[in-house]
């Protein structure tokens, strides 16, 4: 027998555990999942208990084959994969896939230290066929609703779209919200806003009260009150009636689930979820730390636990200390989950020490890696830090006359856990101040103000509301909003999440004919479901009986019931004045487009999409022409060749025979041939200084790169020594740096 062997999910994770181990141990990789659901067919034999049909995916036979040759000589066989669903669904794969050799132990941990792994090994459990169960399920059910409600939207709106069970709820909620923000209707208000001055020390302060009666946001809803009441004001007196201070607390947060990071680094980072979790599965799963090796700098990263070890939490209170003081230890604290089941791990995010501070792996890191770490590191240090203790100033002015004005303000007397997490100001500090002092009226004036619709989503405030209604789980999160903008259904602008003119139309489709689908109290039910099943409380197939039944009847009696007509809203925008043709606007996979003719007597329709902001809703006849009109002929060049200018894959451009030549920022619709003639010359103008020497009878050319200057045959592309220069190249001498240089990524001879 041969060594002991650890299986992991990746390479990297591999090898940082196999330095903490000695002789006698192995550790390799699965890549992932080995056996998954085949992509040809649905895979689940529904009339037997959903019975899934795995099968080993090409790309994966390779290392399953040596993982099974190394298993039959191995002495002692590890599954080390990560704990949760997922995890210990690829250890029963592997264990499925050597036959259930008896030689095996699963062994799990939450960071990837020597102490972890060192624990792990003397702690091993079997595979927890509860998890996954809870996996398979979520994974069938997926798969039903992918496999069903697929083909009806190819059929109903578009070929090449797809429906996900957690997607489509997601999508769901971008529609809704892009729908109350469309219909909004904005309200004026005003407020009166004065600026105070008290020993040379000015404040701003409110109207607060008018005529004894507190002002509520609309009281003040035209420029005509706010004058009047104006009026009524200046060249008034101002003094303090009422001057109050408060002490109040502020809480330092828990330390961090994968929702709160992942919301966090959107919000201070600018990090998509799907970036924050590649990133913080770097940090997990090892980093060299010069010739300290390799080691893992965070805990597991899905999780939506708030569980601190004790061993941290006694690590930490002693750094606290050391770094800041004793007055910012004050013990350790403990924080609980909301969710009725946190079961992804078994520890908050976290850094695996608390002495390896943002500062002192700073150089062993990339910036994005770096700025995670930190924002990691500073959350878990300041989640066991005192609160930080905030001084409230408040003061009422008053006129004796009806009239009062309130300024507040604040101060922080003790930052406690604000000594590690960014800073907030103080708001408006204010001076000292007694009551009946009287301060000076600097100024007044009126303030106009417009209500606001509710802000699109950005991926933060998506997952937090997912999270509020209990849909989605950790590892859920980031492949959700990712695929609806995979798909095409949601687009990003301005770091906010817009619905498409295709992810309406899927949307309100299903809203409307498969409501339970997408009914959020629904979809948390259903994870409640797979919480309960991984606890050992549901039987899985029971589950998914009780959930196909209704939704395969439902699925085929709208597959009858419901056409393409109604669904896509295709709309007859009129007919072209120039030969009668209809002209409609359609809704493809791609989003909205025109189309001229029906395709009758062997011609073909013309197709054009239309332009950004457009909108099939509102798109007229005479839109639609404009789009139609191109690609067209403006006229002749210098030579007497046509000039043809489209809308191409690139952009707008222009064609002289066979040379296109683009016109990125020009509107190809209102185009001229004088212009179309200025932007050729210029186009050939800036290539011909690009020409710095040409072979003749050969394809080699030295050119001018953004890059700087380099030779080329139209294939490969070589590097020019700074020492030579490059308009005295010979043919021979560019030949041979050609030979030289590497062939061009994708491209063969």
């Amino acid at each position: 027998m041969s060594d002991k062997l650890i299986i992991v999910e990746s390479p990297t994770k591999a090898k940082t555990i196999a330095q903490f181990l000695g002789k006698g141990f192995k550790v390799v990789s699965s890549y992932g999942h080995l056996r998954d659901l085949p992509k040809s067919k649905m895979g689940v034999d529904i009339e037997h208990d959903f019975e899934p049909h795995y099968v080993i995916p090409t790309k994966s036979r390779k290392t399953a084959n040596e993982l099974k040759k190394l298993a039959q000589t191995a002495s002692l066989i590890y599954y080390a994969t990560d704990e949760d669903r997922e995890g210990e669904a690829i250890a029963w794969h592997l264990d499925e896939i050597f036959e259930h050799p008896a030689k095996t132990k699963r062994i799990a941990f939450h960071e990837i230290t020597k102490t972890a792994i060192t624990g792990a090994l003397e702690h091993p459990r079997q595979i927890n066929r509860d998890l996954v169960n809870a996996q398979q399920a979520r994974r069938i059910l997926d798969r039903l609703v992918g496999y069903e409600l697929s083909p009806f939207l190819w059929k109903k709106v578009a070929k090449g779209l797809s429906a996900g069970r957690v997607q489509s709820v997601a999508l769901r909620l971008i529609v809704e919200r892009e729908r109350e923000i469309e219909a909004f209707q904005k309200e004026e208000y005003w407020t009166i806003e004065a600026e105070f001055s008290k020993d040379g020390q000015s404040f701003t302060a409110t109207l607060y009260s008018l005529d004894g009666k507190k002002l509520e946001k609309f009281d003040i809803n035209n420029e005509k009150q706010a004058q009047e009441i104006l009026e009524k004001i200046n060249n008034s007196q101002f003094k303090a009636a009422r001057v109050e201070q408060k002490e109040t607390k502020k809480n330092p947060p828990a330390p961090f689930t994968t929702s709160t990071m992942q919301q966090r680094a959107n919000r201070m980072l600018g990090f998509s979820a799907k970036q924050t979790m590649v990133i913080a599965q770097q940090l997990y799963e090892g980093v060299k730390l010069g010739k300290g090796g390799s080691t893992g700098l965070i805990t597991y990263m899905r999780t939506d636990s708030l569980n601190l070890a004790d061993e941290f939490l006694s690590q930490t209170q002693d750094f606290i200390k050391d770094k800041f003081g004793s007055r910012y230890a004050t013990g350790p604290k403990k924080y609980t989950a909301k969710s009725k089941l946190a079961q992804e791990a078994h520890e908050a995010i976290r850094p695996t020490s608390p002495m390896l501070s943002p500062e002192s792996v700073k150089a062993h890191l990339d910036n994005r890696q770096f700025r995670l770490y930190d924002l990691i590191w500073r959350r878990a240090l300041a989640s066991q830090m005192p609160p930080a203790e905030i001084l409230n100033t408040s003061i009422d002015l008053d006129n004796d006359k009806g009239q009062l004005f309130r300024a507040s303000g604040s101060v922080i007397t003790f930052d406690g856990f604000l000594k590690v997490l960014p800073k907030a100001a103080d708001t408006a500090i204010l001076p000292a101040i007694k009551e009946n002092d009287s301060v000076k009226t600097e100024k007044i004036e009126p303030q106009q103000h417009f209500t606001e619709p509710l802000p699109r989503y950005t991926e933060a405030s998506l997952i937090k509301i997912l999270e509020e209604y209990g849909i989605g789980r950790p590892s859920t999160y980031a492949p959700t909003i990712a695929t609806i903008q995979d798909r095409n259904y949601v687009e990003r602008e301005d770091k906010k999440l817009k619905p498409t003119e295709i992810g309406r139309v899927v949307s309100d489709l299903l809203v409307e004919h498969f409501p339970k689908v997408v009914d959020y109290n629904f979809t948390a039910k259903i994870e409640d479901d797979f919480d309960e099943i991984a606890n050992g409380q549901l039987v899985w197939q029971k589950m998914l009986k009780d959930f196909y039944g209704p939704f395969h009847e439902n699925v085929e009696q709208k597959s009858q019931e419901v056409t393409k007509e109604e669904t896509v809203g295709q709309r007859e925008l009129g007919q072209d004045p120039d030969n009668g043709e209809p002209i409609y606007v359609k809704l493809g996979r791609f989003g909205p487009y025109v189309q001229k003719g029906e395709g009758g007597n062997g011609d073909k329709p013309k197709f054009a999409s239309l332009k950004p902001g457009q909108s099939s809703e509102s798109l007229t006849l005479k839109e639609a022409l404009e789009l139609l009109s191109l690609p067209k002929v403006l006229g002749a060049d210098e030579d007497g060749q046509e000039i043809n200018v489209g809308i191409g894959r690139f952009g707008p451009y222009l064609r002289v025979d066979k040379k296109f030549y683009s016109i990125r920022g020009e509107d190809a619709y209102h185009l001229d041939l004088n212009r179309a003639r200025e932007l050729i010359k210029e186009a050939k103008e800036k290539k011909d200084k690009k020409n710095i020497k040409e072979f003749a009878g050969t394809e080699v050319k030295v050119l001018d790169g953004r890059f700087g200057p380099y030779v080329t045959d139209g294939v490969k592309n070589a590097k020019i020594p700074k020492e030579v220069k490059p308009e005295e190249l010979t043919l021979e001498q560019c030949q041979d740096l050609l030979a030289k240089a590497k062939l061009r990524r994708g491209r063969k001879r």
